[in-house]
């Protein structure tokens, strides 16, 4: 993650809020000293401390908002394993839900007519 650097690179973060950056600059401290681990895919379940190790796990045991917003940190910030956690995080909320239920968790609008639901 960061042994690559040489000190004089500067990673752009003006559009990270410091909220986010905060929780990331943690993600990094954790795992300043050792390479985070890879997560296994397709998950094998929707709990996320069987999935990841317990620090990961109550890590990204946070709300909707802060998790997106991680999402879009550690993209911006092209931290590869954090934006795997938190997608994994994502996937578990998603695994073994109907559409309906799915629709309910993220607050989305069902914009489909009864006729090309049916056809879904």
């Amino acid at each position: 993650m960061i042994e690559d650097a040489d000190g004089d690179n500067e990673v752009p973060v003006m559009d990270v809020k410091a909220e986010t950056l905060r929780k990331i600059i943690e993600y990094l401290e954790h795992y300043k000293d050792s390479k985070p681990p890879e997560i296994e895919k397709p998950l094998k379940s929707n709990i996320m401390s069987q999935v990841v190790y317990e620090w990961d796990a109550n890590f990204i045991d946070v709300d909707q908002e802060t998790l997106f917003e991680l999402i879009l940190g550690a993209n911006y910030m092209d931290i590869k394993p954090l934006l795997d956690l938190a997608c994994a995080k994502v996937a578990s909320m998603l695994k073994g839900k109907t559409p309906e239920e799915i629709r309910k968790e993220f607050n989305i609008e069902n914009d489909f007519t009864p006729e090309e639901e049916a056809q879904v």
